[in-house]
Parts: C-alpha cells; structure tokens; sequence
C-alpha cells in the first residue's frame, strides 16, 4: 500500500509541474514592472500564486486568443465558461 501511495505522488507530481512553468517569469526587457497578476520580486523576476500561459509581446501586438497584461506579456484568454 505504501509503494502504491508513493508512485501516485510521484505520478501527481510529475503531472503538475508543466503548471508551474510560467508561475515565475522573467521581467520583459525595457521594463521594470510586471504585467497584471504577478508579483515584482524586486529582481529580474515576477511571480504569481495562479498559473497563467503567457507569452512575451516583443513589441508588437498580442497573438489572437491573448489578452495585454501590460510590461510586455500577454496572457491567453479563457473560453467562454471561464475554465479553460
């Protein structure tokens, strides 16, 4: 019983560490605040206690499906229920 409960946190886990991949982003070149739901670490970084795909704007407009979240970043629109 013990084996099964340790390969169902290690399976759990090995699930839930693609979602923290953008938890901490790195600040957008040229900017010193971080966009709408992170944190300024008073680094180079920013973090946030929810996940959210976002990616970096370049200077140009957001991707279609992205929403501005301002210093540089865009992050991907939900759908239409909210969950997705």
């Amino acid at each position: 019983m013990k084996a099964f409960a340790a390969a169902l946190v290690l399976a759990s886990s090995a699930i839930a560490a693609p979602a923290f991949a953008q938890k901490e982003i790195p600040k957008a070149p040229g900017h010193d605040q971080c966009p709408l739901g992170y944190v300024n670490t008073f680094g180079t970084t920013c973090v946030s206690p929810v996940y959210y795909e976002v990616t970096p704007t370049h200077g140009e407009a957001c991707p279609s499906g992205y929403m501005n979240i301002g210093a540089g970043y865009c992050k991907k629109k939900k759908g239409p229920l909210g969950i997705l």
